[in-house]
């Protein structure tokens, strides 16, 4: 028998199998690693994992708290939360137990040798430890076990309300100190897993949606008709756009690409940051593209980097706060070139009050370092973050695919 949980995380509680499990630390890890698991999967903890989901999580670990705990370690750990059978026990050292809570509280980013420096007593993991012994009245005397009596189905369901209730309220305090993280590398493409990582997909074309997996290992996006720039004979529009909720002001967003070359005007791919999803508020546009058009001067085409500022509805001419030319292109060598420096490209959009910060990365290696575009103040309230491709409204240019690599996002509290 399950007990059905409540809160913000649910931690599959403790269910019939767990009955033997009557030491505090043992106790204490099942409910930390079931809470980390939910972090990373957005899914509740209920079987253990497999080699593929151990890696991705071993990763995620490692990109938001810069501490490793190890795939393979992470696959047994998942075995043994999923049937903790007395004999078997895992036994994770303090630092690993530190560095999960570090996780699951959006610590902030360390090194070993630094937590080693200033963080030796582990205090991420004695926290946690201590908040479920105080909040849950779990001590190192007393099994967590199934009810034995008629009114076995009460206690479950209370016992989730009360830790899950708890739970929040531990959350909510530890959202005020730490910051955010979400990492995407696009794994898995199915929309149930993609919606339980947070994505909504807006304006679905059927047709390019269902190419999203072209490339493994890859999210495929594609330049089709659209835009969200005011046009006078098209409503803003952008078809498989990949939305997902922000809940702070302040964060750093970042997408990364592989082998996009932009090649007809209008043609791009990037970050969008949007006050609300229907493009009728406020909004910051960030994206690679292609420019030839020089009001009949003769100049050679543009590979750009361009940023873009809309007021919403009825704003009809928004502000171009960037135009960043990364290469100009004229003859086949240039093709070669670019084809070489453009094999992993990515954009950076930094937000902190009003500042804006923008930057990107560009090379024939995934590691090049970002540069600054501009930095410039915008003042508005997004709720919103997509990545999206577009060819803007023509009809001419060719449908180019656009290889998602990657989608960062850190929130964190406002600096003033």
């Amino acid at each position: 028998m399950k007990w059905k949980s409540a809160g913000i995380v649910d931690l599959g509680w403790i269910n019939a199998k767990e009955e033997y499990m009557n030491d505090l630390d043992s106790t204490a890890f099942i409910h930390l690693f079931k809470a980390a698991f939910q972090k990373c999967f957005g899914i509740p903890f209920t079987d253990a994992l497999s080699e593929t989901d151990s890696r991705q999580f071993s990763n995620q670990i490692w990109q938001a708290t810069g501490l490793t705990v190890g795939a393979k370690s992470i696959k047994n750990y998942s075995q043994w939360v999923a049937d903790p059978k007395p004999g078997k026990e895992e036994n994770p050292s303090i630092a690993t137990l530190d560095t999960l809570a570090r996780y699951l509280m959006n610590a902030p980013e360390t090194t070993e040798i630094i937590r080693k420096e200033k963080e030796s007593h582990y205090p991420f993991w004695y926290d946690f430890k201590d908040r479920l012994i105080k909040n849950g009245k779990i001590s190192s005397g007393e099994a967590i076990a199934r009810p034995k009596f008629s009114w076995q189905k009460w206690v479950g369901p209370l016992f989730g309300l009360v830790m899950g209730g708890l739970l929040a309220i531990y959350m909510i305090d530890q959202k005020k100190n730490f910051r955010g993280n979400f990492n995407d590398s696009f794994q898995s493409l199915a929309e149930d897993s993609l919606r339980s990582r947070g994505w909504i997909i807006k304006d679905k074309s059927a047709d390019f949606w269902e190419k999203r997996n072209m490339q493994a290992g890859f999210l495929s996006l594609y330049t089709m008709r659209g835009d969200n720039w005011p046009d006078s004979n098209s409503a803003p529009h952008i078809p498989n756009l990949l939305l997902r909720k922000i809940s702070s002001p302040c964060f750093t967003v970042e997408m990364q690409m592989a082998g996009f070359i932009p090649a007809k005007n209008w043609q791009q791919a990037g970050i969008l940051v949007l006050e609300d999803s229907n493009f009728s508020g406020k909004a910051l546009r960030l994206s690679l593209a292609y420019n030839d058009f020089f009001g009949g001067f003769k100049q050679k085409p543009e590979i750009l980097v361009q940023a873009i500022t809309s007021l919403g509805k009825g704003d009809a001419q928004p502000e171009e706060i960037a135009h960043k030319v990364i290469f100009n292109w004229s003859n086949e060598s240039d093709t070669t070139m670019i084809r070489n420096n453009l094999a992993y490209s990515g954009l950076r959009i930094e937000k902190n009050g009003k500042g804006i910060r923008l930057l990107y990365t560009a090379g024939p290696l995934d590691n090049a370092a970002f540069k600054e575009v501009t930095t410039r103040d915008f003042d508005f309230n997004p709720k919103w973050i997509a990545i999206f491709a577009i060819k803007g409204f023509v009809n001419d240019a060719d449908v180019a695919r656009v290889a998602v690599k990657n989608f960062k996002i850190t929130e964190y509290p406002c600096k003033n």
